[in-house]
């Protein structure tokens, strides 16, 4: 399943390279940042807090009042959509119509693409309740896949329909996400097996509409409390989640085209992070879990636990530096050329590089914060959590603050140096806690930062020599000149990882063990 989502994922960013290069900057930056937003802030409030509530407490309910529950989602939704639409359309800054065509349409269809997406959540509830996994990873990457499809081919064969073409490119990615669930369900509760093993708390299709009951109150006011308070506690969260999108649209600190490109990198530049850095900090934060007795003083633990967690996190943050830095020295000379290739002289000239550049100083920080907080969240007490959440959450509200000040002063690459400012100080946070609790044993972790000044070097002469290649090779002199400057990067690579080889050898010892047991726990299941 991993696999074909991973399928879905390469699919979708080959059609997305395709698109781009058709497109202004400036439709870029209405889609993905305005109308996007829109879309994101509208089905948060409609649906977050009711699917944490109805995902609480297991399978063992009255569902029908669940149902019922889930089913005011649309009326909600419809709330929204008509009062977020209004400000869109009244309150923003409209583009220019002569530039972006047919904005009015474009945000009444976005807003109503969020109720008909409403229509399938008490399916995609009750799919999520019951570990319906695959028809969930099926349907969304089946989705996104034909909205890419249709996509490129209006934009190829229908350009001149601008927005129109985003518009509903948007209302059949929902219509599909939801017809995927209703089919499934249908012919599910329409086989005989479903009868036969009564594994669903409904029987037929009409059982999931709303229903009016006589003995019992049309929704369970318990989830329904509990669904307030969700609400209560996340909307400052997704203010923070989207942050940059809310300062570029409310305080207009950025024409459409540096948003365009700025959300393009930002995506591009996060893929490292998800399909890399995400998925080590999820398996070893359980490790770090399982190992450690959380709230538990390091003396008085098992000293062999304690040594165990020390070494592995020594060798993840080595593992997590030297991915971060490789990044890093190498995406200052490469990322023009990576633009060019994905967008085209859209995303390669102007701030792009620049942007793309800075994002690998950040993938850098992520790395490391990554590894370092998800030790830190597994050995913490629940009293240590709540007070680092609280100080994450002022941290991450003053984040907005810096990147509007930053923005205004160097322009779209001031959220990265802003994202960049509040991930140092959240890693400082954690080096602080794993000092302090590896204080008094004789492990020192945090040693895996440290690397040798031969490595350095040939980092530092990476850089330099990719660096003068970019200015000699790259990207104005052909196809010929940019494989040369590929081929310079390669040698330089070759020779770090040669270097690395050599230098950190217990670090290759713990890649080689763990890949050891990866093939082992492979050929068990």
């Amino acid at each position: 399943m991993q696999t074909l989502e991973v399928l879905f994922r390469l699919i979708t960013f080959v059609l997305n390279a395709f698109i781009l290069r058709f497109l202004s900057k400036e439709i870029v930056g209405i889609v993905n940042v305005r109308l996007t937003l829109l879309y994101s802030t509208t089905v948060f409030l409609a649906r977050e807090a009711f699917r944490r509530a109805c995902l609480s407490g297991g399978t063992q309910r009255d569902w029908r009042q669940t149902l019922n529950l889930l089913w005011l989602t649309v009326p909600l939704g419809v709330f929204w959509s008509l009062f977020l639409g209004w400000i869109w359309l009244q309150l923003l800054e409209v583009p220019d119509p002569n530039v972006i065509p047919h904005y009015g349409t474009g945000v009444v269809v976005f807003a109503l693409s969020v109720v008909v997406e409403l229509l399938g959540e008490p399916f995609w509830v009750l799919a999520q309740a019951h570990m319906f996994v695959k028809l969930k990873v099926i349907a969304e990457s089946l989705s996104v896949i034909l909205k890419s499809v249709l996509t490129a081919c209006l934009v190829l064969w229908l350009p001149h329909w601008g927005l129109h073409i985003f518009s509903l490119a948007q209302l059949f990615y929902t219509t599909v996400l939801v017809l995927c669930y209703v089919i499934y369900f249908t012919k599910l509760l329409g086989s005989p097996e479903s009868t036969k093993q009564q594994t669903l708390p409904v029987s037929r299709m009409t059982d999931l509409l709303p229903n009016v009951m006589r003995s019992r109150a049309f929704v369970n006011w318990t989830e329904a409390k509990l669904t307030w308070s969700f609400f209560k506690q996340s909307f400052l969260k997704q203010i923070l989640t989207e942050g940059e999108r809310y300062v570029m649209t409310f305080l207009n600190v950025l024409n459409f085209g540096d948003q365009g490109v700025y959300d393009i990198v930002n995506n591009l530049g996060s893929l490292v992070a998800r399909l890399i850095f995400q998925p080590i900090e999820e398996s070893f934060y359980i490790f770090f879990a399982k190992v450690l007795e959380r709230g538990k003083d390091a003396t008085l633990q098992k000293q062999e636990d304690i040594a165990v967690a020390a070494a592995v996190l020594e060798s993840l943050l080595k593992l997590a530096l030297l991915a971060g830095l490789t990044i890093t020295v190498f995406g200052f000379a490469y990322s023009q050329l990576a633009l060019d290739i994905y967008g085209g002289t859209m995303l390669s000239s102007g701030s792009g590089p620049v942007l793309l550049r800075s994002y690998c100083l950040y993938v850098l920080l992520l790395a490391i914060n990554g590894v370092t907080e998800c030790f830190t969240f597994a050995a913490m007490s629940k009293e240590e959590v709540d007070r680092y959440n609280c100080t994450m959450l002022a941290l991450s509200s003053s984040f907005l603050v810096l990147s509007y000040l930053l923005t205004r002063w160097c322009g779209s690459v001031g959220f990265i140096l802003a994202n960049c400012f509040n991930m140092a100080v959240r890693i400082t946070q954690s080096f602080r806690f794993i000092h302090r609790y590896y204080r008094k044993t004789p492990y020192r972790p945090l040693a895996g930062l440290y690397l040798s000044p031969v490595l350095l070097g040939v980092f530092a002469l990476s850089g330099g020599i990719t660096g003068v290649s970019e200015v000699f090779l790259c990207c104005d002199q052909g196809w010929p000149a940019r494989l040369a400057h590929v081929a310079v990067g390669t040698f330089c690579l070759g020779a770090t990882l040669g270097t690395t080889f050599l230098t950190e050898t217990k670090l290759i010892h713990f890649l080689r063990t763990q890949l050891g047991v990866s093939r082992l726990a492979d050929k068990m299941t």
